[in-house]
């Protein structure tokens, strides 16, 4: 089964809302709806059999909300695997928890630097303590800022590794957007997952190959950031960059399956 890890669908009365939102963000631009029914038709037109929706509340009072969504999304799509949210904000985290577990919910996206929290957030550590058994964390990492400004990097999230052990995560963005440099150092060969995901555009072909060549295969999951990236836009694109042959496209493809379904 081919798994696109990383993608981000909204209700359509919010859709196109969402879209700019992301457009002015990354300053790119993005052609896709970002609705399910988009994303499962443009999927379906790259072979991409199963995807991963992501949600992350930007306030603690948005996280039941994103939460419902998730699960609305997995009851309506079987193609849909859907992750719910949290933020260190909730004093009531484990009921969320316990409501994602109930939900058959099984994994949690995290983005810092939308949520408004640091990765290094020291009550974050008892959240993942709690969730580590139960839950795929995807976690986005890096962007602009240098390290120590940002709220998330390589840096905190190999801290985090540290701290909790055994917890499963994607790193998104091959371990740290536009911190390739950084991830290469901090989480490249880790036991941590890494997407693909809103990389190919950007990053130097020095820090692609060293990542790659470091990381291990198994560990690399396929991920567009739809409504960024078109799928089929995407794995042609991962191919140029990568040099991958159809056989390590593949099997990068169903790494994700693996993960998800064992």
């Amino acid at each position: 089964m081919f798994v696109d890890c990383h993608t981000h669908v909204f209700p359509p009365s919010i859709a196109a809302k969402a879209c700019r939102r992301l457009t002015r963000h990354y300053g790119l631009a993005v052609h896709c709806e970002g609705t399910p029914e988009d994303l499962l038709r443009r999927a379906a037109a790259a072979g991409i059999d199963h995807c991963v929706a992501l949600c992350a509340a930007t306030s603690a009072d948005q996280v039941r909300p994103c939460n419902v969504y998730a699960g609305d999304l997995e009851s309506a799509y079987p193609q849909i695997t859907a992750f719910g949210t949290i933020h260190p904000d909730c004093m009531d985290w484990k009921d969320h928890l316990d409501s994602l577990r109930k939900m058959g919910i099984r994994g949690i996206k995290l983005h810092p630097d939308f949520q408004h929290f640091r990765l290094d957030d020291p009550r974050l550590l008892p959240i993942f303590e709690e969730a580590r058994h139960d839950f795929i964390f995807l976690i986005h990492i890096g962007d602009s800022l240098p390290p120590e400004e940002n709220p998330s990097c390589p840096y905190k999230m190999a801290a985090v590794l540290d701290s909790i052990p055994g917890l499963k995560v994607i790193a998104a963005h091959l371990g740290g957007y536009r911190h390739w440099q950084y991830s290469l150092e901090a989480l490249a060969g880790r036991d941590v997952w890494m997407d693909t995901s809103s990389c190919m555009q950007e990053i130097s072909d020095e820090h692609l190959k060293a990542i790659l060549a470091k990381h291990p295969r198994d560990r690399l999951l396929f991920g567009t950031d739809y409504p960024i990236m078109d799928p089929r836009d995407e794995i042609q694109l991962l191919q140029q960059r990568t040099g991958f042959t159809d056989a390590e496209l593949e099997e990068l493809l169903e790494n994700g399956s693996r993960l998800l379904f064992g």
